[in-house]
Order: structure tokens, then sequence, then C-alpha cells
């Protein structure tokens, strides 16, 4: 039984993508929070307040048929975001999208960076969109509450590896017996 936990956490390693080459092509970029809501927390661990308090703020960039990176970060603030997109996403990108969160107002510069504004009810503007994005945060978050039940955030960043695990190697065929080689 000890040598199944080990193969699991090697496993879990393993599903780290080393190298990802920076994302080209048409990338979407979003950020998301993930914990419960305060109500169903117990009395002792409500922090009070509404909507991302006491949730873990988390950070992704998925290219367009393509590879897809996210990580925890701990704010979403300007410097934050503006750091994760260079990091991650190739500034010959045919199209960055993202939301109207002012932490991406530093990328028009460098980038080919244009935003839809769900604020004004705007969701989709022909290229532009975030739909790809929005659709891998809800397999995460469904996956957590479905699977899961409950992640903290210490070890929030395994869970992250292995969704960007499993959406990077979606069409191989045999994903499963690649992790279990690398026991």
């Amino acid at each position: 039984m000890r040598q199944l936990g080990i193969c699991v956490t090697v496993s879990a390693l393993q599903m780290k993508d080393k190298e990802l080459a920076k994302l080209l092509g048409q990338v979407e970029v979003d950020e998301t929070f993930v914990g419960g809501k305060e109500k169903n927390k117990y009395a002792w661990k409500r922090q009070g307040g509404r909507g991302t308090v006491g949730k873990v703020p988390v950070i992704g960039a998925i290219s367009r048929k393509g590879n897809m990176v996210c990580q925890m970060i701990e704010n979403t603030d300007t410097p934050t975001l503006d750091r994760f997109v260079r990091k991650t996403v190739d500034k010959r990108v045919s199209l960055l999208a993202t939301d109207e969160h002012s932490g991406y107002r530093l990328l028009d510069k460098d980038y080919n960076h244009e935003s839809v504004r769900h604020g004004q009810g705007e969701y989709v503007r022909g290229l532009v969109h975030t739909a790809s994005i929005d659709s891998f945060w809800s397999l995460l978050k469904r996956g957590i509450m479905g699977q899961f039940h409950h992640v903290s955030k210490k070890y929030l960043p395994l869970y992250l590896a292995e969704f960007q695990f499993r959406h990077n190697h979606r069409k191989h065929p045999d994903m499963f017996g690649e992790i279990v080689a690398g026991c």
C-alpha cells in the first residue's frame, strides 16, 4: 500500500509539464477564485464578507486548440497578472483575449490584445472571447466539487497541475498508461 502512495505522488509530480513553450496563436487569459461559499463553512472558519473573501486566486492562459498553463497567485494586481502573461504567452500571438480586468491594461503595447466587457454584458465580439478558459475553469471547479470535495490552499498547485496535464494530454490515447509507466 505504501508503494501505491509513492507512485501516486510521483505521478502527480510528473503531471507538471516541465518546460512548456510559450503559448502561440489565439490565446485567452483569465483569473478565477477557488474556494467554497462562506455560508457553507463552519462558523469558526468564516472570514465574513462576500465574493472572493477566503478564496484563492488562480490565473490561467489557454491557447485555442493548444495547451493550457495555470497557477495559483497571491493576488490579482497588475504586476502579478502582467508578469504571468509575459512569462507564458509569446509576443507573436495573433490574438490575446482577456476580460476588462484593469490588471491587463499594460499588455496593449506589446501584444495584439483585445478584451471583452463582461460588466457591460459583452461576452463575445467576433474572435474576442474567453469561452475556452472559462470552460477550463468550469471543469476544474466541477472536478473539485464532484471528485475531491475540498482542496486546501497548500495542495491546490498539485490539483492545478493535474487538471492542466489532463487538458494538455486530452488527445493522447493512453494517458493513464503514460502516467503509470513513470512509477
